[in-house]
């Protein structure tokens, strides 16, 4: 993949309009702006396609997948609530934009890809932008990191069609998962809070679309 490491005047002012594009969209949180103002999404497009990379749509990044809407990406971290030193599972780390973000704002990032490609791709890719710090993981994100767990935050990345209870275990008393919850081709995003007795509840906050999040590794 032919990449540029460079970010420069034009890509700056690219990212400035593409935040206040958002922050017009009802994002509020100012440390949220300021990590999509931080974090040079053209990095993640191949340099034949960077007149894409600010756009505020979805875009082809192999395996069936797309590197995320920025403002899909913004809301779902608004709503995660992220704060410095949270310890974030991210399930679906597809071109690894959505965790540079997490970890921009000071998260510690642990992140799951099923897709051996996509995984392997950035795992190598990753330190060179200077997110070393993200760990990726290549396996079933159903399972979560069992090892890793408990985690402040967890944000599903990929539709589906209830709360996975094998995660919502390993979500710490006082966490919140963010995911797009729905069965059908429109999921609602869902924040599931979980209380100091284990139990949980659920927001609702709008309509998106996701690929279904599916399960166990695949050779791709």
């Amino acid at each position: 993949m032919a990449i540029t490491l460079e970010d420069n005047y034009r890509h700056k002012g690219m990212r400035r309009k593409l935040v206040e594009i958002i922050r017009s969209k009802g994002i509020t949180s100012k440390e949220v702006l300021a990590a999509i103002d931080a974090v040079p999404r053209h990095f993640f497009f191949e340099s034949t396609f960077l007149e894409f990379a600010y756009d505020d749509k979805p875009f082809p990044i192999g395996a069936g997948q797309t590197i995320s809407q920025p403002f899909t990406v913004a809301f779902q971290t608004q709503l995660l609530k992220v704060e410095k030193g949270d310890r974030i599972l991210e399930i679906g780390t597809g071109s690894g934009y959505q965790a540079c973000i997490l970890a921009q704002m000071g998260a510690r990032v642990f992140t799951i890809e099923r897709h051996k490609s996509l995984f392997k791709k950035v795992k190598e890719f990753l330190p060179k932008i200077g997110y070393g710090s993200i760990k990726v993981f290549y396996g079933d994100g159903f399972a979560g990191l069992p090892t890793f767990a408990p985690f402040d935050k967890i944000l599903i990345t990929a539709a589906v069609s209830h709360v996975p209870k094998i995660l919502a275990e390993q979500l710490k008393p006082g966490g919140l998962m963010v995911l797009p919850m729905g069965a059908d081709d429109v999921q609602i995003m869902t924040v599931v809070h979980k209380t100091a007795d284990g139990e949980f509840t659920t927001e609702k906050h709008g309509a998106f679309r996701f690929v279904p999040m599916l399960p166990d590794k695949s050779e791709e």
